[in-house]
């Protein structure tokens, strides 16, 4: 349950064997020194997330929230300067097609920030080096800490929206060749990938939003630029989610309307190959009709001559239909 436990001062990580077990030891020494504590943990009970929220007064509604997993990505305001929020995390199956998705809840405040994280996407631990390799980030306090764990999620927006429109130029590569292909399955099952990449990324944009504007007091004038960025990278990805999606659309539509096209072309070739047979049969419907007064009936040369015309009047056909495109 618990990842990691530590705690920072100016921007650096105090070594203290204590800080990665006591969480109360942790907090003491982070208020101390007027630094902060990142405390990580990976899909806690109740139990275990509310023993941490009595020692850090996390609020009891956002603990429900970050234990029952599947929240919509939103930011709410407990107190004056706590933070609450969720963030859902992604990442991409290409052998399936298929947009996986994590979740990751963020509690902040002006001396910690708790990050409780449900799948397995994104690992974090990987974000806090790259921060802890900064000094710059970590030295403005938990606010940036935020800031590293919101790019690194962004960026793995981006990577999944990247491979979604790989997918979609095979998709119009398979859908405008010239063999008989059965794409509509796989738009559809990608346009419920897109589906889960819109309902990650829209209803981030509020919060950014607001980051920006500073709504949130803890938002500090450094920080703005970097939400910034965030937020423009964030508006990028959903344009490219718009425009996959519209893309799938006419593909969709490309689709059916070259099923039609087949359909009709068949229709046509069927239609011709019945009409190459419907002179034979009606010539020789005619001449089986065994009437004594027809023409040619007792004329030596009648039934080759009406095997004649049989071969002559299909071959006429054959020749018109191919002109025609039908054959």
């Amino acid at each position: 349950m618990l990842i990691d436990c530590a705690v920072y001062r100016d921007g650096n990580r105090l070594d203290d064997p204590d800080h990665s077990t006591d969480v109360a030891a942790a907090h003491r020494a982070a208020d101390d020194g007027g630094g902060f504590l990142w405390l990580g943990l990976f899909e806690p009970s109740h139990a275990e997330l509310q023993d941490i929220a009595d020692e850090l007064g996390l609020h009891r509604l956002a603990v429900e929230d970050a234990v029952n997993a599947h929240q919509r990505p939103k930011i709410e305001r407990y107190g004056d300067n706590a933070l609450f929020l969720v963030l859902k995390t992604l990442w991409y199956e290409d052998e399936h097609d298929a947009v996986e998705t994590g979740e990751i809840a963020v509690f902040l405040a002006e001396d910690h920030i708790v990050t409780v994280r449900h799948g397995h996407g994104l690992q974090l631990d990987d974000v806090r080096h790259r921060a802890e390799a900064e000094l710059s980030i970590l030295g403005n306090g938990p606010i940036a800490a935020l800031y590293a764990i919101l790019d690194e999620v962004v960026d793995g927006y981006d990577l999944v929206a990247g491979e979604l429109e790989n997918d979609v130029e095979e998709v119009e590569r398979s859908v405008f060749s010239t063999d008989r292909t059965q794409d509509s399955q796989r738009i559809y099952g990608l346009k419920r990938e897109t589906l889960e990449v819109r309902r990650a990324v829209l209803p981030l944009r509020e919060p950014l939003i607001r980051f920006l504007h500073k709504d949130v007091e803890t938002t500090s004038t450094a920080a703005m630029p970097f939400f910034r960025d965030v937020a423009d990278h964030l508006a990028r990805i959903g344009d490219a989610i718009d425009s996959i999606d519209q893309l799938l659309d006419s593909a969709l539509s490309a689709h059916l309307a070259r099923l039609s096209i087949q359909q009709n072309e068949d229709t046509r070739k069927v239609s011709a190959w019945a009409a190459l047979f419907l002179a034979p049969t009606l010539v020789a419907g005619i001449y089986g009709m065994n009437f004594d007064q027809m023409p040619e009936l007792h004329w030596a040369f009648g039934y080759p001559f009406a095997l004649i015309l049989m071969v002559g009047v299909s071959y006429g056909l054959w020749l018109a239909f191919k002109r025609s495109g039908w054959l």
